[in-house]
């Protein structure tokens, strides 16, 4: 059914279409105003219901409503939704590049003659000659600007194209217009208004406040931890959607892939990703068929899925704005939503790293942005006021209800009352605006360029705090800025100045207690990928456990490090194997090792356990790509048919001492092996009986020992092959 035969009330309307009883919040009042033809901008959370405010007055109106909207997917999701409501398809088209040209002369064809109610188009379409020419001869009732943030150069998904939307319109008819956004920054709301020409225009501003989300920053660490962390948030949360945002195409694959060899359903969305096989994702997603998505920030704009049940940030958000609107997507039903950042400051290293070639205003407002989200990962005050006070909007952390890490377990707290009015002492002695490091440098003493180049460092209150760290101090501009007490100049990037209530607050001081800020690690791309979790052992069952290798080795007559490395009862000391399956995912063992030898250690730890009454690690093992068994397949081939180490290495892509580490790990898990193709052209027979015989009486395996031991005859290469073949004949 369309409605535009008859104007009726906003209210009959609803029900007569989309069958709801009644409005929420502000969209009763952005419909009236829109029907009576007035220019609106709406400001309105993730979920709260933007598009209704564009649609229903796009059915009650004469003409077609023009939708300009950013995505192709948000377009076909949009038009979908729609249509499932109306009697006929042709009430809403969108029109974009995806279209064939019959497809395109349909869309024209059914708007000629008065059917389509809504057309969404993207900007690109709509600049084109045809495009205008084409809309100036149909009537239209108003144009909506879906994402109206993507106006704004301040905002965290700018297109170059939507700065020109007003001309473009302009050109066809100067009908009303209605821009809606859900992230707008004051000073981004005032740019999408220049922009636009709607200075005038009623505005319609909801608390952006989600009671329903739970916000949390974790430290990223190391790869293995991260990967750890994410299996076991969606395993703790079964058949439950969930979307994981990532910031490169690389690593969204690698995600997707490692959930699915995990035994979880995952399927990437990223703009590399050829057109149809996006749609597929997208669907898949929404239909329930998989239930988590990886994806860079392309993903998400407008899609209606209210049963989105977490948010992950592998990699930390540009922007607080990108990250509110791609958090925003989780519990629109106003159930459960919980947003997980992992947080590690040389992400924003790296960002700022990328921006080092743009020009230097966009720059400067990047690098602001950055600092915006880093300010409130570090922070220990309440997520949600945080975020909120950069929108704009007070908010009493009370009123958080636990509903933020910070709240939930809150660090302890000390009095910072005179500390505050330091700062603001400082701020004002300055009689300057300046950004918040300036200021830190300032208040600890440390002369950094800036305050060279200004001789702050000859000011009276130069050092004021250097009792205390930057950490500290930081924390403490932090609260006078979310109490107001200090003005951000967001026209100047961010430059900080006492406002007029910072300077009733020096005169008549408050009391403020303040928990530290996190200072979270810096972990470089090579600790990240590389770094190894260290484990925390039972020393107690770590002994023992030892004094059974020992009792084992005797037994079958073979060295204790030929049994189980030392790394390998580290594990078994900290996570506590009590099966055979378990054993194998024990560092260094494998099946064959634990076939062989593990019956006696699984039988002890689980006696020990028992007795000391244990709750053991519910630690998840993640498992990766098979790219390394291929090499490890490769490699085992290539010695079956005799090849020289040094081309097996080669041939696939490795160092000789790479290759030389693989084998070593290959033979301590239990893999068998035959070298003695290669032994045999460097090491003459007997010796080789000699320095095997060395092998069995040593109680460990230091190969620098054993060098000076054989008086250097014998180089570390030679020893660390005789030994692998050793391990492989005795052992395996």
């Amino acid at each position: 059914m369309t409605i535009a035969q008859k104007p009726l009330n906003a209210r009959q309307a609803l029900k007569d279409f989309f069958g709801f009883d009644g409005f929420k919040g502000t969209q009763e009042a952005i419909i009236n105003s829109v029907l009576e033809r007035e220019d609106c901008f709406v400001i309105m959370p993730t979920g709260a219901g933007k598009s209704l405010c564009y649609q229903l007055p796009a059915l009650m109106l004469p003409g077609t409503a023009i939708i300009i909207s950013p995505l192709i997917a948000l377009m076909k999701n949009q038009v979908d939704s729609i249509r499932g409501f109306g009697e006929n398809d042709n009430v809403a088209h969108f029109l974009n590049s995806s279209l064939s040209k019959g497809e395109i002369n349909k869309v024209k064809e059914d708007m000629a003659s008065g059917h389509t109610k809504l057309l969404y188009v993207a900007p690109e379409t709509l600049k084109k000659e045809e495009t205008i020419e084409f809309l100036k001869s149909i009537e239209i009732s108003f144009v909506a600007i879906d994402e109206a943030h993507c106006i704004s150069e301040w905002g965290h998904d700018f297109r170059p194209e939507y700065r020109r939307i007003k001309q473009m319109i302009k050109e066809i008819n100067d009908v009303p217009m209605i821009a809606l956004t859900a992230t707008a920054t004051p000073k981004v709301q005032s740019d999408i208004q220049k922009n636009l020409g709607m200075t005038d225009a009623k505005v319609y501003k909801s608390s952006f406040n989600r009671s329903n989300l739970y916000y949390e920053v974790r430290p990223k660490g190391s790869k293995e931890r991260v990967f750890k962390d994410i299996i076991q948030i969606i395993r703790n949360r079964p058949e439950k959607s969930g979307i994981i945002y990532c910031l490169s195409r690389k690593r969204v694959e690698e995600i997707a892939e490692m959930l699915n060899l995990n035994g979880i359903k995952a399927l990437p969305y990223h703009a590399g990703l050829d057109a149809k096989t996006r749609v597929h994702n997208q669907d898949a997603f929404l239909m329930e068929d998989c239930h988590v998505i990886v994806a860079t920030i392309a993903f998400g704009m407008g899609i209606d899925k209210p049963d989105v049940r977490f948010v992950i940030h592998f990699d930390v958000p540009k922007s607080l704005e990108g990250y509110y609107q791609e958090t925003g997507r989780g519990g629109r039903d106003g159930f459960e939503g919980d947003c997980i950042l992992f947080y590690n400051p040389s992400d924003i290293e790296k960002l700022e790293k990328f921006m080092k070639d743009k020009p230097v205003a966009e720059r400067e407002i990047g690098t602001l942005l950055l600092d915006e989200t880093s300010a409130f990962a570090e922070s220990s005050q309440c997520r949600r006021r945080t975020l909120l006070n950069y929108f704009g909007e007070s908010f009493d952390d009370e009123n958080c209800n636990k509903m933020c890490d910070n709240c939930r377990h809150p660090k302890p707290k000390m009095d910072v009352s005179e500390e505050v009015v330091t700062a603001l002492k400082a701020l004002d002695s300055l009689k300057a605006e300046i950004d918040i490091s300036h200021l830190v440098n300032y208040i600890i003493g440390k002369r950094s360029d800036s305050i060279k180049d200004h001789g702050h460092d000859a000011f009276p209150l130069f050092g004021v705090g250097k009792d205390k760290d930057k950490v500290f101090w930081k924390g403490v501009v932090r609260i006078c800025l979310l109490n107001s007490y200090v003005n951000k100049n967001i026209e100047k990037y961010g430059l900080l100045s006492v406002s007029e209530e910072g300077h009733n607050a020096i005169r008549n001081p408050k009391r403020f207690e303040m928990a530290m800020d996190t200072e979270f690690e810096f972990v470089s791309d090579d600790d990240f990928e590389n770094a190894v979790l260290e484990s925390i052992a039972d020393e107690v069952l770590m002994h023992d456990l030892k004094d059974l290798r020992k009792k084992v080795s005797k037994q079958v007559g073979l060295p204790p490090y030929v049994i189980f490395q030392d790394p390998s009862l580290d594990d078994m000391a900290t996570r506590y194997p009590i099966t055979m399956e378990e054993l194998e995912k024990t560092h260094g063992v494998g099946k064959n090792k634990a076939q062989k030898y593990g019956q006696p250690f699984i039988d002890y730890i689980a006696e020990y356990v028992r007795r000391n009454n244990i709750e053991r690690p519910t630690d998840v093992v993640v498992k990766t790509s098979g790219e390394k068994s291929k090499k490890k397949i490769a490699i085992i081939l290539n010695i079956d048919k005799k090849m020289a180490l040094e081309d097996i290495a080669r041939s696939n892509g490795m160092q000789y001492q790479e290759l030389m580490d693989e084998l070593e790990q290959m033979v301590t898990m239990g893999t068998s092996l035959d070298l003695h193709y290669c032994i045999d052209e460097i090491i003459e027979e007997e010796y080789q009986e000699e320095i095997f015989e060395y092998f069995r009486n040593q109680e460990d395996d230091d190969l620098n020992q054993a060098v000076i031991d054989f008086d250097n005859d014998f180089t570390y290469e030679e020893l660390q092959l005789m030994r692998l073949q050793f391990i492989s004949d005795m052992a395996n």
